[in-house]
C-alpha cells in the first residue's frame, strides 16, 4: 500500500473502529494472552492482514507452529512492515507494526525455522485471514 491509501484516524475513530482488545493490541501495543487466537490453528491457503488497514502482512506459506501460544511466521510481506527497538520489558526486542497505520503486530526473534531463523510471534487479534479464491 501506498501513502496515499494508508489510513490515518484519531484515536476516538480508532476505538470506534476497533474491539477493545484490538485497540490495546493495534494502538497501545498490547499483548493477547497465548492461546486465545483461532488462527493459531488456521491452515487454509491465503493471506494474514492488519487487522486495522487490511494491508497484507503475511503469507500462509510462512506460517508455522512455533508451541507459543501466538501465530508465528517466518517470514513477512517486508515493504509492508516497519520496525523499532521496543526496552519496555527489561530487555532489548523488536517490535515490527503495520507499514500504513503503525499498528503493533508483535515481535520479533532469532529462534525461528530456516531459511530466515527468524520468528515473527504475532498478536492473532492483530490480523485478519483472507482465504484464496479457489478457481
Amino acid at each position: 500500500m501506498d501513502d496515499k491509501n494508508c489510513i490515518n484516524l484519531s484515536e476516538t475513530e480508532w476505538k470506534s473502529r476497533l474491539t477493545p482488545l484490538e485497540y490495546s493490541v493495534l494502538r497501545k501495543e498490547g499483548t493477547e494472552r497465548p492461546g486465545t487466537s483461532e488462527l493459531n490453528w488456521e491452515k487454509r491457503v491465503g493471506q494474514y492482514n492488519c487487522a486495522g488497514c487490511n494491508q497484507p502482512l503475511f503469507r500462509s506459506e510462512h506460517k508455522y507452529e512455533s508451541g507459543t501460544g501466538w501465530p508465528s511466521f517466518y517470514d513477512v510481506i517486508h515493504e509492508n512492515i516497519g520496525t523499532k527497538t521496543d526496552k519496555k520489558l527489561f530487555m532489548t526486542r523488536t517490535e515490527y507494526h503495520c507499514s500504513c497505520c503503525k499498528g503493533h503486530q508483535g515481535h520479533v526473534f532469532k529462534d525461528g525455522p530456516a531459511p530466515t531463523g527468524l520468528r515473527y510471534c504475532n498478536n492473532g487479534v492483530a490480523l485478519k485471514f483472507v482465504p484464496s479464491q479457489q478457481t
